[in-house]
């Protein structure tokens, strides 16, 4: 079960990403189990999870990161080719998951306001169009928490909301924003990562 007490306001350090991060996954968009928007209100974007494989010691639980659509098949309607986004992976001990899977909820930029940001009245999630079978290409950048199991649906939903808001205030530090700024990145690794996460061929 989830521990009771206040969350952690960000994840990781201010100065940027450490070993082993980031880490690059990258697939088509999948179905998944369908619980995403049906029941959760939360949608997602699922890529198969056999990436994974090259990276066996990466624990299961919810992480932060940026990632990009092919914009051949996917263009947001910003015209922002990076995009935020927290992510789960493992089995969801909630729902007894028996095969671990890849679940990214894409956020809206950082620069537009955040439908989470409160959990006063009904909490709504940023929703992009279906996009299944386009190419997406994920870094992940940090760790924020383990996987729990949760006493409802409704502690779920709020965790999950929470997770959103760590993603995007640990993704405004300037050590991090320079992830989602494609071709303007200051520093060569960053440019390198952020290369690789739009260079799509067309």
């Amino acid at each position: 079960m989830r521990p009771d007490g206040p969350r952690d306001p960000v994840a990781g350090s201010d100065d940027g990403p450490s070993a082993p991060y980031p880490i690059r996954l990258s697939g088509p968009v999948i179905k998944g189990f369908g619980r995403g928007s049906k029941e959760l209100g939360i949608p997602t974007a699922n890529i198969p999870a056999e990436g994974l494989d090259e990276y066996p010691d990466l624990s299961v639980g919810v992480y932060y990161g940026v990632v990009a659509l092919d914009p051949a098949r996917f263009a947001y309607e910003d015209d922002a080719p990076i995009l935020p986004a927290v992510l789960s992976i493992g089995y969801n001990p909630f729902y007894k998951n028996k095969t671990k899977s890849i679940e990214i909820h894409i956020m809206p930029p950082l620069s537009a306001p955040s439908p989470t940001a409160t959990a006063d009245g009904p909490v709504t999630f940023h929703k992009l169009p279906d996009f299944y079978g386009t190419p997406l290409r994920l870094l992940i950048l940090g760790y924020i928490r383990p996987e729990f199991d949760y006493v409802s649906l409704d502690a779920l939903v709020e965790d999950i909301r929470v997770d959103c808001e760590v993603a995007r205030r640990s993704l405004q530090r300037p050590a991090y924003a320079s992830y989602l700024a494609a071709g303007r990145a200051d520093e060569e690794d960053v440019r390198g990562q952020t290369s690789w996460l739009t260079g799509f061929e067309s």
